[in-house]
């Protein structure tokens, strides 16, 4: 019987993907026609050619410092807001702020970046702010969560120390905790910045701005050119800010 299990289990993966390709009735005969690899090919060559004129530069330019302004502002109000959760989620003010911080930071990082992104949108309407808040909303989950737990593992004594010689308790932890913290702080909010940008190229689109929303508009005109531009300047903006995110660490971090 144990010899014919991986022979039964190979059988069952390929009954499952039978199933799957007749219950959402792909017809690979048409994709995969000589006019459907045509049109295909076609459409895939339209990217090759960038438009690289001047005006449509100009605007990716201001669409990159919009799509950059939102990810950097986002990250900062969530590593904030974050920080604010991850005090009473840390234990720090009893068993009741810890549960119901937890549960409020379980519930921003349950709902994704696009998600927030279409709420906001229709709270706050169109443009890069309804994406700047879903950023920052989404990350101060994920953010207050990362930080709780290196609060939990940080030492108590040197606060403790200085509580006893008389200082308050926000002083104690700005001058006792938050140095020791502080390392593992930047590089969550700098690992969640590269993540923040990739995600605030896809806000838009939900009409959240950026070049997102960009992409999305030559996408729905078919202008294929254009959308390979933009594409083009995504790749270029992950890029350098990966390089300046991992210089960040070496020189703030790690040193």
């Amino acid at each position: 019987m144990s010899s014919l299990s991986p022979l039964f289990r190979s059988l069952l993966l390929m009954a499952a993907l039978v199933g799957s390709f007749a219950f959402l009735q792909i017809e690979a005969s048409a994709l995969f026609s000589r006019d459907g690899l045509g049109r295909m090919a076609d459409y895939a060559a339209g990217f090759l050619r960038p438009d690289l004129s001047p005006g449509h530069l100009r605007a990716i330019g201001y669409g990159t410092l919009e799509t950059l302004a939102m990810s950097a502002v986002g990250t900062l109000l969530a590593a904030l807001l974050g920080l604010l959760l991850a005090l009473p989620a840390s234990g720090r003010f009893g068993l009741v702020a810890k549960g119901a911080s937890r549960l409020l930071l379980n519930a921003l990082r349950a709902v994704p970046e696009l998600v927030w992104a279409a709420l906001m949108v229709l709270a706050a309407g169109l443009g890069p702010n309804a994406g700047t808040l879903a950023l920052a909303l989404h990350t101060a989950g994920v953010l207050g969560r990362l930080f709780a737990e290196a609060l939990e593992n940080t030492p108590n004594a040197p606060s403790e120390a200085l509580r006893l010689t008389g200082s308050s308790r926000i002083s104690a932890f700005c001058y006792g905790t938050l140095p020791t913290l502080w390392p593992q702080l930047v590089a969550y909010s700098l690992y969640r910045w590269e993540n923040n940008i990739r995600m605030a190229s896809v806000l838009g689109f939900v009409g959240a701005g950026g070049l997102g929303q960009m992409l999305y508009m030559s996408l729905s005109l078919f202008q294929e050119a254009q959308a390979s531009t933009v594409i083009l300047s995504m790749l270029f903006m992950v890029l350098a800010v990966d390089a300046l995110s991992g210089w960040a660490r070496q020189r703030w971090v790690r040193s």
